[in-house]
């Protein structure tokens, strides 16, 4: 071979071998945040089954609640069946607003706040709170690191060769990080 041909055909290796490292690198941060969302779900669910326990507590205290006790259920539903990160924010948003008001009704009844299992459901509840944050901030970080590495020159122009896209951000409102969900007693 001719050394022309060498230059050729070691040009051909390095490219494929560059495009084989971008490809793995996508892969590799793909699967972080879908880890990283998972993680999410987990906290979320683990919400998720806690609500009904607190709903059913703070009703033997306050049952003429029933409007705010629907408004939980519903915000509950829909915070189960959202799918995307964005609407799944605004599904847990006003999941976390209607928690609040059922901690506000909660301050009217003494014997609630003194109540055992509402206090120890409050604390799982803040708990969890402080994990889904935890988790939002490891998804979050996980899709800045994929959109980037979509978005650089040159391992773009593999990324749009394979079609991926850039993923959403699991955002919350300022008002419902700064608020802690639980009532201080």
């Amino acid at each position: 071979m001719d050394p022309i041909s060498w230059i050729i055909l070691i040009a051909i290796v390095a490219i494929v071998l560059w495009i084989v490292g971008v490809y793995n690198g996508l892969v590799t941060l793909k699967n972080r945040a879908d880890e990283a969302w998972s993680d999410i779900d987990v906290q979320l669910k683990r919400r998720y089954d806690l609500i009904p326990n607190l709903v059913n507590t703070v009703k033997g205290y306050a049952s003429h609640e029933r409007e705010l006790f629907q408004r939980v259920t519903e915000a509950r539903t829909r915070a189960m069946g959202a799918q995307a990160p964005a609407e799944k924010a605004e599904a847990e948003n006003m999941l976390s607003g209607t928690l609040k008001s059922l901690f506000a009704v909660s301050e009217n009844y003494p014997d609630l706040k003194a109540n055992q299992n509402f206090l120890e459901l409050q604390r799982e509840l803040t708990d969890t709170e402080d994990k889904i944050q935890a988790s939002r901030r490891f998804y979050n970080g996980n899709v800045r690191d994929f959109n980037i590495k979509l978005e650089v020159f040159p391992d773009m122009i593999v990324a749009n060769m394979l079609a991926y896209k850039k993923r959403e951000f699991f955002e919350i409102e300022n008002a419902v990080e700064k608020e802690p969900v639980a009532v201080k007693f």
